[in-house]
Formats: structure tokens, sequence, C-alpha cells
């Protein structure tokens, strides 16, 4: 199948690597399909994979980061989206190769077998590469609870509560670190909707650029927010009655941008906040799941609100997808009952049989 490249395959017999090659794929489609996969994802398991191997004429453990680089960024280069599912898939077929066939493979062919996907490579947007099972409503209940118990002994009492209530927001809300950090004072509006809203400059589907969108608050964060506003914003430099100035505000010295103009201080950016979430769920977290990050409060938003009966509709609206299939990837943790659901359905047919006979 694979004419391999003799350079640097030692002892290597090609006919047998590239047998092999697909015995691990077929071996690792047939995990995947115990693990629960759909068939038509287990269809395009390997795609991405093959597609690499294809055009270098070689097999996946003799694949470098920097031939990956070159194919993304060339020959094989797509959209951000697309390129991001491939990588994912390739890092996880060798997640495989390295749990189960590692030492075969370096005894039989003489190389080592390490992922192309690397810290230099590996795309942006992390979620698929990290957890993405968020923890229970009761483990994140508990999280918070015991996070806003501790803010009062904080040695900088500001920040430590900007920072929880970032998070808090960022729960309630789902959106992205990025469109958090970036919300200013102005971009709130407390006469939106029922509970108040915020504005966000999210990024577009299909690399589209950022846009704009509204973001829920509902009653617990409307109710947390006027608090951090009223209560805690004031304290940090800079001028609170300018719009301009960022809701989340970093401990930098403000800075002036025009002589006329009052103090602005720098926003909080996303790594201080993902540092400050990663420490908190050190803390303050309990249960199997024991760290968060920001997409991951993202996934918690979209799961416990569907959990608790939001159709799936609206909470593609709040995230702010665009495709309802981009929603149902953060769902995967639902723990649906279609037994429960079908008897609902039932007693609910029953009883508008009955209205309409004039039974009840």
């Amino acid at each position: 199948m694979l004419a391999l490249s003799r350079q640097g395959a030692g002892f290597a017999d090609v006919g047998n690597e590239s047998a092999f090659f697909l015995d691990t794929m077929a071996e690792y489609v047939w995990a995947r399909d115990v693990a629960g996969l759909a068939e038509t994802t287990l269809q395009r398991l390997m795609q991405p994979v093959m597609e690499v191997c294809g055009f270098y004429e070689t097999v996946p453990w003799r694949l470098t980061p920097r031939q990956v680089d070159y194919y993304f960024a060339g020959p094989g280069k797509r959209g951000h989206r697309t390129v991001r599912q491939k990588m994912v898939k390739i890092d996880g077929y060798f997640a495989f190769l390295e749990q189960r066939y590692a030492g075969e493979i370096g005894r039989r062919f003489g190389t080592a077998v390490q992922s192309p996907v690397d810290a230099f490579n590996r795309p942006r947007h992390r979620g698929e590469f990290l957890q993405r099972v968020p923890p229970s409503r009761r483990e994140m209940g508990e999280f918070f609870a015991g996070w806003r118990e501790s803010l009062p002994a904080s040695r900088k009492y500001p920040v430590a509560v900007r920072d929880y209530c970032m998070a808090k927001i960022a729960y309630i809300s789902g959106v992205r670190a990025t469109e958090l950090c970036s919300v200013r004072l102005g971009d709130v509006h407390w006469e939106l909707g029922r509970w108040g809203r915020f504005i966000v400059r999210g990024k577009g589907a299909r690399g589209s650029g950022p846009r704009e969108r509204q973001a829920y608050l509902f009653a617990e964060g409307r109710e947390l927010l006027w608090w951090y506003v009223e209560e805690i914003r004031g304290q940090f430099a800079d001028d609170v009655a300018d719009p301009r100035v960022p809701l989340w505000p970093s401990e930098r010295l403000p800075q002036t941008r025009a002589p006329l103009d009052g103090p602005v201080a720098a926003a909080v950016g996303p790594d201080v906040f993902r540092r400050a979430l990663k420490t908190a769920s050190g803390l303050y977290l309990g249960g199997p799941v024991d760290r968060l990050y920001p997409h991951l409060l993202r996934h918690a938003c979209a799961t416990h609100n569907y959990e608790l009966g939001m159709p799936l509709w609206d909470v593609q609206k709040l995230l702010g997808h665009e495709w309802a299939t981009t929603t149902v990837g953060y769902l995967g943790s639902v723990g649906a009952d279609p037994e429960r659901a079908w008897r609902a359905s039932l007693a609910a047919s029953d009883r508008a049989a009955r209205r309409l006979s004039g039974e009840v």
C-alpha cells in the first residue's frame, strides 16, 4: 500500500511495515467502535492519517512534526476548523500507538513512536486535546461555593473577586475566554432581555473573523455582575465612568490614551484567567474531574442547561453556534434516558387524547 522510504528505516522491511500499519489501523477502528463511536465517525477516523502518510509515502511512526507542518501549511491547507479536526484525529491515533504498540514497533522496525502533533503545531483551540467531560452540576456548585467562601481571606481581594466573577459568568453565559476578556463596561446592557445581557466579540463561522453577539446573564449572573460592578470594579485604578474601560481589568497601572482621556487599565488576558481557574480548581474542585480550564466551563454550561431541559436550539443560541451539529459536540456527557423520555411523551399523548374526548 505504502512505498516506504528506506532512508532511516534501519533493518525494517517495507512490506511488513506497511502491513503492520494496516493491522494497527484496523485495531484502532475496532477499539473506537467498542468505545461507542458512530459508524460515520469511524469511517472518517483514519482519513487524516492516511492522507498525510500517502502524501509522504511513509507509515505514521516515521512522520515528523516538520512534515505535518509543511503538509497542513501547503498541500493540505484547509480551513482552521478542518485542520484542527484532522490534527485531533492524528494525535488520537498516535496515543493509541504509544499505548499499545510502541514496544513492538521499536523492536521490529527500529523506531520510536512519537506523535508529530507537538507543543508547537498543536492547534490553539485546546478543547479537543483536553478533558471535555465537565464536572456535574453539584460539583460545580460546590466548587464555586468553596471559592467564594475563601474570598474575604485573599491577599488581593479585588483581584480574587474579579477572577471568581469571571469564572462564574463564563460558566453561566458559556462565552469563550477571549470573548469574556474583551468585554468593556459599556458592553453591559442591564436593560436587554429579562435579566440583562452583554456584548461579546467572538469568532465567526469558517474563520470569517470576529462578530458581535449578545451573551446571556440570567438571574444569577445579573445579581453577581451587579455586585461586582457596584462593589469591586471601582477599586481598580482607572476611571469606571468611561464605558471603554475593560470589565475585567488587570493589575497593571492604567494608561492614558490621549491628553483629555482618563486612565484606562489593560484588560485581563486569557492566559491570566486560565491560570486563575486552574489554581482555583486545584483548591476547591472535588470529584473525578480535578482541573478546570475556560473551554470546559463552556462545555459545562451547555451540558448542564441541556440536562435541565433547555432545548437544543436555545443551547445553540446560548453558545453562539451557527450550526446545531457543533452544539451537539458539547453534549457528549449528557445522561440521556430514552425510556423515560418515551414514557413521558406517551403519558402526554394519552392526556391530550383524553382531553379531546372530554374525559378530563
